[in-house]
């Protein structure tokens, strides 16, 4: 790491003081998601998938454009794919496809729905826990790590061809992420690798399952 850990904390604590109050927004956003799994509608999908866009937009241009760059080089590589990944989301949004989120109880449901709990709840409880404070550590829906999680949470449960586009990213951070959870002991981000590669778990069967079916 080309930083320490009082650096990186520094970063979320300057760039969660610029952006405030627009956490309150992302956990709307995240909330309008969560509710349209609920209700299964399809419009609230839509704009909730929206929402996600313009949080991933948000980490991208906002987080690691303008923030992580000073104290770290890659970080406008990472910028670019955060916002490769906003434009997909706004693509299967205003697209017309079969991307749907699925009420359906099983093992892929229960695994998602405890994913977007944990990016929503006990990612900053933990982030307490750990000493980093709520306003000092990222924060659903504009830092990239729990954005990732709830993400990650909210594809186990979509069906549809959008879902592996819209997977590749996040998998692919939630392992850069594991790198800086160690180094960094960040203890909050320890979900996230669990959380790719169950996802990476999910897709790989899903993919074997309809080709055993042909």
């Amino acid at each position: 790491m080309p930083f320490a850990i009082d650096e990186f904390l520094a970063v979320f604590a300057a760039y969660n003081a610029a952006i405030w109050p627009f956490q309150i927004v992302a956990y709307g956003l995240g909330l309008v998601v969560a509710f349209a799994l609920v209700v299964q509608s399809r419009a609230l999908m839509r704009l909730g998938f929206a929402g996600l866009a313009v949080l991933w937009a948000v980490n991208g241009v906002g987080y690691h454009l303008i923030f992580f760059a000073p104290i770290n080089p890659v970080a406008p590589v990472f910028a670019a794919f955060f916002v490769l990944q906003a434009v997909l989301l706004l693509a299967s949004a205003i697209q017309p496809g079969d991307l749907r989120l699925r009420r359906r109880w099983g093992f892929r449901f229960v695994a998602g729905l405890m994913t977007i709990v944990y990016a929503l709840a006990i990612y900053p409880v933990l982030g307490l826990w750990a000493g980093n404070g709520l306003m000092a550590g990222p924060m659903f829906g504009v830092a990239p790590c729990p954005t990732t999680i709830f993400t990650i949470g909210i594809l186990m449960i979509a069906h549809g061809r959008w879902v592996v586009w819209l997977s590749t990213i996040p998998i692919l951070w939630s392992l850069i992420g594991l790198s800086a959870a160690v180094q960094l002991g960040i203890p909050e981000d320890l979900g996230m690798p669990i959380a790719g590669a169950l996802l990476a778990a999910l897709l790989a069967a899903a993919f074997w399952q309809g080709r055993a079916t042909r």
